[in-house]
């Protein structure tokens, strides 16, 4: 239903405004049908500290935003009509979901924002990419709160062992991939895979491919309402990239093509013995000239850098290969409707437009310098690792290299740049100060 259309016929209902904050969570208010018409037209106030805020709204440093200077004002967010949506188990007239992005200063720092930029910006050079996204998590039979009182330890999982593709498992949870496909219905989000993945309750939610702003806006749809979803059946839902030490690595990849201005495919050649173009061959080598420097965007919490421990099913480097998974870029597929690079580097935990538009970015780079990513591995690429630039291994060097990053600064500008990478400093300077139980089992009694 669009706008105008619930405003008519309910005249005297409610519907959410929401953005997404650099984390990916869905921040926002419901507003009466009666003040949407104008919030349409003219938009609506909300403070840009919003995108300071951490999970748990911890207000991290962000210049001007939060810091000593900050007066905590309002920017207005600029609704997007063609995002309306339902929300599931809502009732009629309380039901409809807009997003929304800044639209004056803080557009600057605003995720959604900063993806419709870099989309443009490919556009003027005659580029468009295709997508869709995987998304995996952990499914729990925990509530929230059964998951504190045990201090987050021995917590128990949908499943109890590793279930790779099992159909016992997946039959014996139906009810749940049932209500994941109702909800996505609701939502309008294009699920095209679900299955088991390789631990405890370990799963993983594919989305179909699109284009433009719509790949990105419906993963962040599933991340928050499969939370949603989880908090309603009395579960829990985690997407840090390892929860524990003994769980595999989560991830989110990117699946992306690339279409023309007229929307005809760029990455297929029939004369390539690989099928793949030359603009394909360039698109791989900007990813891995520039992925390194945007490696925060890719891993953006002090968790995700633990994801690359000995034995976890992550990338070891910023390698590529044909039809290769132990690859970072893994080239897909075999004709023009199927071939595209898989980007395996970005933990559940990152923000689906911000790595996205990371990959747009780099990827049209390389074409535009027709960058060449070397040779592809093959056999294990864990036991080997190729020349050239790789992906930063800790959140000091991911921070450092985006702040030295020209072509970060190019591409997302000065002000995203400079404040993304302080409200991860921040992030940083406060888990540093903790001392963590690991540190008092080893050290407590004779350190």
């Amino acid at each position: 239903m669009k706008p105008e259309e619930y405003i008519e016929k309910f005249g005297r209902g409610f519907a959410t405004v929401a953005l997404a904050d650099t984390n990916g969570l869905l921040r926002g208010q419901l507003v009466s049908s009666s003040s949407l018409a104008g919030i349409l037209r003219d938009g609506m106030g909300m403070a840009p500290a919003t995108l300071a805020l951490d999970p748990t709204d911890e207000f991290l440093t962000l210049p001007g935003v939060t810091d000593a200077s900050a007066d905590f004002h309002d920017d207005f967010l600029k609704v997007d009509p063609d995002s309306a949506r339902r929300v599931p188990w809502a009732e009629d007239g309380r039901d409809l979901l807009l997003l929304a992005t800044y639209s004056g200063e803080a557009a600057q720092l605003c995720p959604r924002s900063l993806l419709g930029k870099v989309l443009a910006t490919a556009a003027n050079y005659g580029y468009a990419p295709r997508y869709g996204i995987e998304l995996e998590y952990t499914l729990f039979d925990e509530t929230a709160e059964s998951a504190r009182a045990k201090n987050y330890h021995d917590l128990r999982t949908a499943t109890a062992h590793k279930s790779h593709d099992l159909v016992i498992y997946q039959v014996h949870q139906s009810d749940w991939y049932g209500a994941v496909a109702d909800m996505c219905e609701a939502l309008r989000i294009d699920l095209s895979k679900m299955h088991e993945e390789i631990g405890g309750g370990f799963m993983e939610a594919c989305t179909a491919p699109g284009e433009g702003l719509e790949p990105a806006d419906q993963l962040v749809l599933l991340k928050n309402f499969l939370r949603i979803l989880a908090m309603r059946r009395g579960k829990t839902v985690c997407f840090m990239p390892r929860w524990n030490e003994d769980a595999d690595s989560q991830s989110s990849h990117v699946h992306m093509s690339l279409l023309d201005s007229v929307g005809n495919p760029v990455f297929h050649d029939a004369g390539d013995i690989h099928g793949t173009s030359r603009a394909f061959i360039h698109f791989l080598g900007g990813l891995r000239r520039y992925l390194g420097e945007l490696s925060l965007l890719f891993l953006p919490t002090v968790n995700s850098y633990r994801r690359f421990a000995p034995g976890t099913f992550a990338p070891s480097g910023l390698t590529w290969g044909y039809e290769n998974r132990t690859a970072c870029l893994r080239v897909v597929g075999h004709d023009d409707d199927t071939l595209r690079v898989e980007n395996r580097l970005a933990g559940a935990d990152a923000n689906p437009y911000l790595i996205v538009a990371a990959m747009v970015a780099a990827g049209t780079a390389g074409i535009i310098e027709e960058l060449d990513p070397g040779e592809p591995i093959t056999g294990n690429g864990y036991e080997q690792n190729q020349e050239g630039p790789g992906f930063a291994r800790s959140m000091p060097e991911a921070i450092e290299r985006m702040r030295g990053s020209t072509f970060a600064r190019d591409w997302f500008g000065d002000a995203f740049v400079d404040g993304f990478a302080a409200t991860r400093q921040s992030q940083l300077d406060t888990f540093a100060a903790k001392v963590p139980d690991v540190e008092l089992e080893r050290f407590f009694d004779l350190g």
